[in-house]
């Protein structure tokens, strides 16, 4: 099945022409949004490949390292909110274009950083750059996509997650292999390659999106009528319409907190997890191959996770089975440290991320609309991406502290296991599936 075709389904209420709109939309966005994705999740975790030759250069140690590469997701939540908010007020075509411009110039600018204080400071900016990308993205696809397929909508555009170190993997280490080409470093011709990909891609988003299915001058008239009639049929559950309610909302801060869980988990370890490959001895290259192995796995398995949700409708026990199956993969990685084993957890650890959070924006999605959609998404987003800044910094603290990175797997499966016992308590204070 390809990204097109996802939207052709069974559901009951879907007329013959919203089928059709649907089916034009996955197609014509889908691919698009994808890519841009793969190399914005690309941007963030490569850095984790980079620090196999460039620590040395710039003299990081693991505490530094990890400093740096979370203090990306400081200038993300610090500029989330209100980038998110401009994204409603401009419309998402225009801001996401943006978004991707700035952030692929200055990832690209990434290769010229000289020490720590510049890596700081590159990594900060760039998550400045890129705040408000994946709520802004989330808020459009809502805006598309009818509540019975937007799981599986989510998890086409979350597989580039997985893709990003399936195919970003074993590229990262192959233009590691640069080293010296035009007197630069193989890590600095990995930031530029992989960086400046995500400019370009901004100018195609500008020309293809529409930020509803009103201005879409590919959909007859009749398909325009008919999703935008669905779209607005849409049940929701005790849904604010303002910002600051929803702002204040427990259901808002409940999910924010359960992201921070399972986005801790998952950079906490795809960042360091060429490194953790390293301490069992294997070359750069090896582990650009390696590394790739568990992805594949998680991206089939958040595939199939998501479709099965859209047919039974049951988001909230599956979040919690998904960051449930990520606390004990962690556990098992922790509890059998050879490297096969370990391996295996770690497999096992990030399909149940990934899964989760595939599952999970289609939560916030059943009852935050308009300008409450805009903040609420951001803030959840926010608070739930300071995890990408507490795991990698968090492992490599305990690192330099230990000598070993079993500890930092440890305390990711307890701040896992508590996501999860959120996620179960989600049924306190939603009404609805």
């Amino acid at each position: 099945m390809t990204a097109g075709e996802l939207t052709v389904g069974t559901n009951r209420g879907v007329s013959d022409a919203c089928g059709r709109a649907l089916t034009k939309a996955g197609r014509r966005f889908l691919p698009l949004i994808i890519v841009s994705y793969f190399f914005n999740y690309l941007d963030r975790t490569s850095v984790g490949f980079a620090a196999l030759t460039m620590n040395r250069d710039l003299g990081l140690s693991a505490t530094a390292f990890g400093w740096g590469a979370g203090v990306l997701f400081a200038g993300y939540c610090f500029f989330e909110i209100p980038s998110n908010l401009i994204l409603y007020r401009v419309g998402a075509r225009r801001w996401l274009a943006r978004i991707m411009i700035t952030w692929g110039l200055i990832a690209a600018g990434g290769a010229f950083v000289v020490g720590p204080g510049s890596f700081y400071l590159a990594r900060f900016l760039l998550g400045a750059a890129e705040a408000g990308f994946a709520p802004g993205v989330t808020f459009f696809l809502a805006a598309w996509f009818p509540p019975q397929y937007r799981a599986r909508v989510l998890a086409w555009y979350l597989l580039a997650i997985p893709l990003s170190s399936l195919i970003g993997g074993p590229v990262s280490a192959l233009l590691l292999q640069l080293d010296g080409l035009a007197g630069l470093a193989g890590w600095r011709w990995m930031f530029i390659v992989e960086g400046l990909p995500a400019a370009l891609l901004g100018i195609v988003v500008l020309l293809v999106l529409r930020d509803s299915p009103a201005e879409a001058e590919w959909l007859s008239p009749d398909e325009r009528g008919a999703l935008t009639h669905v779209l607005a049929s849409e049940e929701r559950d005790r849904a604010p319409h303002r910002l600051l309610p929803a702002l204040r909302d427990v259901r808002v801060v409940m999910l924010a907190a359960i992201q921070f869980g399972f986005t801790l988990g998952s950079y906490g370890v795809g960042i360091w997890l060429p490194q953790i490959l390293k301490s069992h001895g294997l070359t750069n290259l090896t582990i650009g191959f390696v590394s790739a192995v568990p992805y594949v796995f998680a991206s089939v398995g958040m595939l199939a996770w998501a479709y099965y949700v859209d047919r039974t409708g049951q988001k909230i026990i599956n979040l919690f089975l998904g960051n449930l199956l990520a606390a004990l993969g962690l556990a098992i990685a922790v509890t059998w440290t050879d490297l096969t084993p370990s391996l295996v957890g770690l497999t096992i650890a990030l399909i149940g991320v990934t899964s989760a959070r595939a599952i999970f924006w289609t939560v916030p999605t059943s009852f935050l609309t308009g300008i409450a959609a805009a903040g609420g998404l951001a803030l959840i987003n926010s608070i739930g991406t300071l995890g990408g800044f507490v795991g990698p910094f968090l492992v490599g603290w305990i690192k330099d502290e230990t000598g070993s990175f079993m500890l930092g797997l440890l305390a990711m499966a307890v701040i896992l296991g508590i996501a999860t016992v959120l996620s179960g308590c989600l049924r306190l204070v939603m009404r609805k599936e």
